[in-house]
């Protein structure tokens, strides 16, 4: 790690962080609900979301939620209503539906508690990654970090009713209080992370780096880190309790058509699947179908494999790019994280929501914003790009079509 900069203080981080919420999150309301007003609903959200559970207002009261409640908001909210049984459901883990059901059952708001939920969290996990990236790289890198997560063309979801700005925040809080020495702190939140996603107890391999790096290793430090698997362990103790099957939550991988390919295979799979996603597009037909079929229209699927491909491309970049910016306990977090989803691809669509998750790896931001401060025009262009693609996705999801 670089040097410690004591620059900064609690109060200029939090300012950073919701000056670049505030802006990102009016951007995705205009998008979103100008999207929902003017083209409507996709024909096929009242087969997802049958009891209307995310449009449950006037039609104005529907736009504007639109872009913060779409598919796997319909999981979390009957999770939170009605708890886990069905063995599909299990594949959500339960920090986030439990904070859900406590906000819905006192607001009687399910939708407006998930995005009062999912904002706070946002807040919090921008603000603790810039206090996190000024001791290491200073507050210009820092700010550019938090604006490269904030207007991530995928972080809408920071404010939708889904787990993402909870992992984040718990996620970065986590690595922060490892930075800082606090390991009892670090490994309770691990153990949270874990609760929320699955993907939480992969913490565990930068606290790990970090714990061999520290100036004061003590191994006693390091038995805190067993709290991160332990929150799967508890997850699933808690179904087993309660009458269900204790390896549901691995099981309903297969309902979601995620199965083990090998290491890594995800990634030679998504790239046939964009190969043969040009070939379907270049020959002008819907039929044969040149991959394999995952329902819809053959061109709209094509095209789906062939922009999550781009989007492997982009993060292969960002990682090489973090090669020599980043410390090694990032670096090996981020292939890590990498393995899950590319170790453990969807059959029909190798490469599904892999933007999602790389919404979540905040040290690829960290790299892109190291870089940027390297070069003058860099961080403009960016935050441009990054800007036009949050508006066109928060778009593309507030209609109730596919994104990630």
């Amino acid at each position: 790690m670089v040097g410690v900069r004591p620059d900064g203080t609690w109060a200029a981080s939090w300012a950073v962080a919701w000056r670049a919420l505030l802006a990102s999150r009016l951007l995705v309301l205009a998008s979103g609900a100008l999207a929902a007003g003017l083209f409507g609903l996709d024909a096929r959200h009242t087969g997802f979301d049958p009891a209307g559970l995310t449009t449950p207002f006037s039609p104005l009261g529907d736009a504007l939620v639109a872009p913060f409640a779409r598919w796997d908001t319909v999981w979390l909210v009957t999770i939170a209503q009605h708890g886990y049984g069905d063995g599909a459901r299990e594949a959500f883990f339960p920090l986030y539906p439990l904070l859900l059901a406590v906000g819905g059952n006192v607001t009687g708001q399910w939708i407006l508690a998930g995005v009062v939920i999912s904002t706070a969290f946002a807040a919090i996990a921008l603000t603790v990654l810039h206090r996190l990236v000024v001791l290491d790289y200073g507050p210009a890198v820092a700010q550019k970090t938090v604006l490269a997560i904030a207007f991530f063309p995928m972080s809408f979801f920071l404010s939708a009713v889904y787990s993402e700005s909870l992992f984040l925040a718990l996620s970065v809080a986590c690595v922060y209080a490892a930075r800082t020495d606090r390991w009892a702190l670090a490994g309770i939140l691990a153990g949270l992370a874990a609760t929320t996603r699955s993907a939480g107890v992969l913490l565990v391999v930068p606290l790990v780096y970090m714990w061999w790096d520290a100036r004061s290793r003590r191994p006693e430090d390091l038995l805190w880190l067993v709290l991160a698997p332990a929150g799967v362990g508890l997850y699933c103790l808690y179904l087993w309790a309660s009458g269900g099957d204790p390896g549901a939550p691995f099981a309903a991988q297969e309902v979601w058509f995620r199965s083990f390919a090998g290491p890594f295979v995800g990634a030679w799979d998504g790239l046939v699947a964009a190969v043969q996603g040009s070939r379907q597009l270049l020959s002008g037909a819907r039929e044969p179908v040149y991959f394999t079929q995952a329902g819809g229209d053959p061109f709209v699927v094509a095209r789906h494999n062939i922009e999550l491909f781009a989007w492997l491309v982009a993060a292969l970049v960002a990682l090489a790019i973090g090669l020599r910016r980043l410390p090694l306990a990032y670096i090996a977090y981020v292939v890590a994280a990498l393995a899950l989803p590319l170790s453990w691809p969807v059959e029909p669509q190798p490469l599904m929501s892999l933007p999602r998750f790389l919404l979540v790896l905040f040290p690829l931001a960290i790299a892109v914003a190291a870089w940027a401060e390297e070069g003058r025009r860099r961080g403009p262009v960016l935050l441009a790009l990054g800007a036009t693609g949050l508006a066109v996705y928060s778009g593309i999801f507030a209609t109730w079509h596919w994104v990630a």
